[in-house]
């Protein structure tokens, strides 16, 4: 089964960052996209149209890629997307850029220089985002955010910090 490529719409632009973080390629609409124009990209890209929008689930050019969720927390959305999809919350944890999806790189030791000096004398592990130009490290969000990905994984269904 190929792995899932997902487009949230606006109203799950925090899902959509969670389904990045855990390494799946998902875009996110921007704020005020046409929902027609929504439907056609998700075809186009063959992605899933993930949603909460009862009127978005009914355009019938859709061709069944339209998901309608149901939950109105992030962890409850997440538990519905997990049971349709068996989502694996840690496939490939933060390989992806959380702002723009572009996939990241080990980043240079120059760019590795942009990391704060407090968190390089923690690791010199750092990840460079080639589209928005930046920099990611194993901070202690990044904790905080894989503990939340562990729990899907294990379904406790919980945003660490929340």
């Amino acid at each position: 089964m190929a792995i899932p490529r997902f487009l949230c719409d606006e109203m799950l632009e925090r899902l959509g960052r969670w389904l990045r973080a855990a390494g799946y390629d998902t875009a996110i609409a921007t704020p005020g996209s046409d929902d027609r124009e929504l439907v056609d990209q998700a075809r186009e890209e063959e992605r899933w149209m993930v949603t909460r929008d009862r009127h978005l689930a009914r355009f019938r050019n859709g061709d069944g890629r339209i998901v309608l969720l149901e939950s109105n927390d992030t962890p409850g959305l997440a538990a519905e997307l997990s049971e349709r999809f068996h989502i694996d919350w840690l496939r490939r944890p933060f390989s992806r850029c959380l702002d723009c999806n572009t996939p990241l790189r080990p980043a240079t030791p120059e760019q590795g220089e942009r990391v704060p000096r407090t968190a390089r004398a923690f690791s010199s592990e750092a990840w460079y985002c080639p589209t928005c130009d930046k920099v990611y490290w194993p901070g202690s969000h990044v904790r905080r955010m894989r503990h939340t990905l562990e729990n899907f994984a294990h379904r406790q269904w919980v945003v660490a910090g929340d």
